[in-house]
C-alpha cells in the first residue's frame, strides 16, 4: 500500500491513520486523532492528489469513512491536501446561469430539506446566517438575537418604518423588527418549506398586521420606492455575478429617497471571486450550493456604487461566522441520530462536511462576511444619518 502513494506522504508526521479495506492500518505520524477508512481499493489513486473536493466526494459517496471528530477530521484532512497540492492551487473562476427557474431550483435543492432538520441546529428563531458576538461567549441564541438588534441598529429602524427583507428565510429577522421595533415587514424567499413555517410563526405571535411574507422572486419586487428601509441577509450568494448589477438596481429601486439598504452576506477572498483553493469551493458547488457565486467585497460594493447607493458602512464578521458555524457544526453532531431521520444518508455526510468545512474556511481566512450599509442619498445628495456611529453602540 505505502508503495503506491507518492513519498511526501509517508514523510508527512501528520495526525493521521488509514485503514484499509483488508484491515491493514498505516500512520502517517504519531498518535493520530483521525482514521481514514479506505473501503474501495480504487480511492487508493486518489491520495496521490487528494483535493479537499476528492476526499469529501469519497467520503459523501460511502467510498471511505472519517473517524474523529468532524472538526479535527476537516484540519488533518487539509494538511495533507495542503502537502500534496500546490498552495496556490486554487480553482479556476466558474460562472454559472441564473434566471428565474434555475435560481428557484437551486434555493430548493438547499433549503427545501425538512424543516426538522434546520431545527436540530439552528437557534429557536432559525436563523440561518452569520450570528453577531459581542464577547464571543454568548450561546447562539443570544448571539443570533444580538444580530437582530444590530441590524435593525444599523437601519435606523423606527415604529412604522415599511421594511422589505430580502431573502427572509424562517422569518426570525421579519418578526424581531415587527415585534422589537415597530417596523412594517415584507419579506420574500424562494423556498416554500421556509414559508409555510414563517407564517405560521407570524401568525402565533399575533404579527400579521405588521408582517407580511410571499413566495416572491427579488427580480419581481415593486419598483416604486414604497419601501423606507431594505435589509437582505445571507441571499445575494445566490445571484451570481452577472445578475448583480440587476441585483443592486433592484434594492435601489425598491426603497425611497433617504432611505437605508442593508446587504449582508458572504464574499470572496479573491478579487476576481474565484472559489477557495484545494477543491473547497468545487466540493460545495457540487453538494451543497449549486449555482452559487462569492463576489468579492469590491465586486458588490462597486455595483452598491454604480447602481446609485452611497456606501456608509462596512464591516466585516468573519470571525463571528466561524464562531457560528462552529455552533452549528456542534449541534448537528450532538443530534446525528435524529438528523438521520430527517435526511439520507448522503445528505447528513453532506452536511457535516459542509458545517464544519465552513467553519475551518471562515477562521482561516478563506471566505469572509461583510454587512454592507448604503443610503439613497436625496437629489440634492443629503440623507439623515447621523454624524457618527455612537447610537449603534449606545442607543
Amino acid at each position: 500500500m505505502l508503495a503506491q502513494l507518492p513519498p511526501a506522504l509517508q514523510n508527512l508526521q501528520l495526525p493521521l491513520r488509514l485503514r484499509l479495506w483488508d484491515g491493514h492500518e498505516f500512520n502517517l505520524g504519531p498518535e493520530p486523532s483521525v482514521t481514514i477508512v479506505v473501503k474501495d481499493p480504487q480511492l487508493v489513486a486518489q491520495f496521490t492528489h487528494p483535493s479537499l473536493d476528492a476526499l469529501g466526494g469519497a467520503f459523501v459517496e460511502g467510498k471511505l469513512e472519517l473517524e474523529g471528530s468532524i472538526s479535527e477530521v476537516i484540519r488533518v484532512c487539509d494538511e495533507l491536501s495542503q502537502a500534496l497540492l500546490n498552495e496556490d492551487d486554487d480553482d479556476q473562476p466558474v460562472r454559472t446561469q441564473h434566471d428565474k427557474a434555475t435560481d428557484a431550483a437551486a434555493i430548493s435543492y438547499h433549503y427545501d430539506l425538512s424543516n426538522a432538520f434546520y431545527q436540530l441546529w439552528l437557534d429557536s428563531d432559525m436563523a440561518y446566517s452569520c450570528a453577531y458576538f459581542e464577547t464571543g461567549s454568548e450561546s447562539l441564541e443570544q448571539a443570533q438575537q444580538a444580530k437582530f438588534r444590530h441590524l435593525c441598529r444599523k437601519l435606523r429602524l423606527q415604529p412604522g418604518d415599511y421594511l422589505l427583507d430580502v431573502g427572509c428565510g424562517w422569518g426570525g429577522l421579519a418578526r424581531y423588527a415587527a415585534r422589537e421595533f415597530g417596523a412594517k415587514v415584507f419579506g420574500i424567499t424562494l423556498s416554500k418549506e421556509q414559508l409555510a413555517l414563517a407564517r405560521e410563526r407570524v401568525s402565533a405571535e399575533g404579527l400579521d398586521d405588521l408582517v407580511e411574507l410571499q413566495l416572491l422572486d427579488y427580480r419581481d419586487l415593486p419598483q416604486d420606492g414604497r419601501f423606507d428601509k431594505v435589509v437582505s441577509v445571507g441571499m445575494f450568494e445566490h445571484v451570481g455575478h452577472a445578475n448583480l448589477p440587476e441585483y443592486c438596481r433592484t434594492l435601489f429601486n425598491a426603497v425611497r429617497e433617504g432611505g437605508l439598504v442593508m446587504n449582508h452576506g458572504i464574499t470572496a477572498k479573491h478579487t476576481d471571486g474565484r472559489p477557495v483553493g484545494r477543491g473547497a469551493g468545487d466540493f460545495i458547488e457540487r453538494y451543497v450550493f449549486p449555482n452559487g457565486e462569492l463576489p468579492h467585497l469590491a465586486m458588490i460594493s462597486a455595483q452598491i456604487s454604480e447602481a446609485g447607493l452611497e456606501i456608509v458602512d462596512v464591516e466585516s464578521l468573519r470571525l463571528h461566522y466561524a464562531r457560528t458555524l462552529d455552533h452549528w457544526s456542534e449541534r448537528l453532531e450532538d443530534n446525528l441520530e435524529a438528523a438521520g431521520q430527517q435526511v439520507p444518508p448522503q445528505a447528513l455526510r453532506i452536511w457535516r462536511l459542509y458545517l464544519a468545512g465552513c467553519a475551518y474556511a471562515f477562521a482561516k481566512g478563506w471566505i469572509n462576511l461583510h454587512q454592507i450599509l448604503a443610503v439613497k442619498t436625496h437629489a440634492d445628495g443629503s440623507h439623515e444619518l447621523p454624524w457618527t456611529r455612537d447610537d449603534l453602540y449606545h442607543p
